[in-house]
């Protein structure tokens, strides 16, 4: 990669200190801004800077010098009041690009989602011409949408932008996707939504990190790939339910088998998005009209244009990952 000097904004998170570690081992300077100083961001030889993306100063300083932005700080999960979410989605992306601008920075790469095209029906094999969702449900895909639409928007000569769009991002170190499925499964609070034969597409982390390399590579080459976004995923996707599953068996936790019919658990998440609302309730319900959806409804993506315009691959397949995962995770339990 001929970007040699990067900051990377929400580097200690799951994906963000992923990226981190792959960026320096290419031997790059990289600088991390993020809410908290992340001792393993500085074990991998990144400058690790406390700021906060919501503010245009703090930004702006992380940025000096920089040549190259991977922005992936987001205000994830799927309940929270819509302006905590634009503050950091929206207000913090709009952020980045004025320093972008104000600092000649030639390239970013942004870290967006496939839930700003989920709009409430089977996906299978769709590709980036797909529209926003019209009625986004939760306050997470309405801000991602917004926020993707300013990063691809102001692509230009002088600042080329780029959009990858993960989709549950798995494998070694996550902190979010995984260990809420187990934590669910040995509770036995899951059920699965509908008939259970839906495929949803998983991105291994190390395929992610891929992703991101491969595009900022592009922006500073060619740049093909600015003002597009990008699925990314696995080669195939897989039946949720059975991929679950499989991971629960392996780790010893009660296999999900009683089912709920999708109108059901979208009459039960209305009705407790309306009650944590009414209350104030800033935990989220067990069940949403999104998670719903997700959980029940195929949606997995054309890697075509990736594959086309990045050179795209997946580096790790499912298999391996999973062997990596589990692994991992039976480390931890130790």
């Amino acid at each position: 990669m001929k970007n040699n000097k990067v900051l990377v904004t929400g580097g200690g998170g799951f994906i963000g200190l992923a990226l981190v570690q792959e960026l320096c081992q290419q031997g790059k300077t990289v600088r991390v801004l993020g809410r908290h100083r992340y001792p393993a961001v500085e074990a991998v030889g990144a400058v690790s800077l406390q700021g906060d993306i919501r503010n245009k100063e703090d930004v702006q300083e992380a940025a000096t010098g920089c040549d190259t932005v991977f922005h992936v700080a987001a205000k994830a999960g799927i309940w929270g009041s819509f302006q905590e979410y634009y503050a950091v989605n929206v207000q913090g992306t709009l952020n980045v690009l004025a320093a972008c601008k104000a600092l000649a920075i030639k390239n970013l790469v942004y870290t967006s989602t496939p839930s700003v095209v989920f709009d409430g029906y089977d996906l299978e094999g769709a590709d980036e011409s797909l529209p926003y969702s019209s009625k986004p449900l939760c306050a997470y895909a309405a801000t991602k949408i917004l926020a993707e639409q300013h990063v691809l928007h102001n692509t230009s000569d002088a600042l080329r932008t780029v959009a990858i769009r993960p989709h549950l991002v798995w494998g070694p170190g996550d902190t979010n996707l995984i260990p809420r499925l187990m934590d669910r499964g040995r509770k036995q609070s899951l059920r699965i939504i509908g008939d259970g034969k839906n495929q949803v597409d998983i991105a291994y982390i190390d395929n992610v990190v891929h992703a991101h390399i491969l595009a900022a590579e592009n922006l500073a080459g060619t740049g093909s790939a600015a003002g597009h976004a990008f699925f990314i995923g696995q080669q195939e996707p897989v039946q949720l339910w059975p991929w679950i599953n499989e991971l629960f068996a392996e780790m010893k936790v009660p296999l999900v088998t009683s089912h709920l019919r999708l109108g059901t658990a979208k009459a039960i998440g209305w009705l407790l998005e309306n009650g944590h609302g009414l209350v104030g309730s800033k935990e989220e319900p067990k069940m949403t009209r999104f998670l719903a959806e997700q959980l029940a409804m195929s949606h997995w993506f054309s890697k075509k244009k990736a594959e086309t315009l990045l050179g795209y691959q997946e580096k790790v397949s499912t298999e391996t990952g999973m062997e990596r995962l589990i692994a991992w995770l039976r480390q931890e339990e130790l």
